[in-house]
């Protein structure tokens, strides 16, 4: 990626969750028309893993949050 992406990405990151959803369908919205290759075994299993790992540390968290 060049600086602005990086740049766009970190500004992202600092918006509200309500406007990232708002931002995030927008752009899947304009990224359908593409023509993308398909993805290959490796790729789907990494980001398979990559999900799993990132729910894994949210349950993590989750049940380390005190409940009331």
């Amino acid at each position: 990626m060049n600086t602005v992406s990086e740049r766009l990405l970190d500004t992202f990151d600092n918006l509200p969750q309500s406007v990232q959803w708002q931002v995030a369908s927008e752009i899947l919205r304009r990224t359908l028309a593409f023509d993308f290759p398909p993805l290959s075994d490796d790729e789907l299993v990494m980001t398979a893993e990559m999900v799993f790992l990132d729910l894994d540390v949210r349950e993590s968290e989750d049940e380390q949050t005190p409940t009331r």
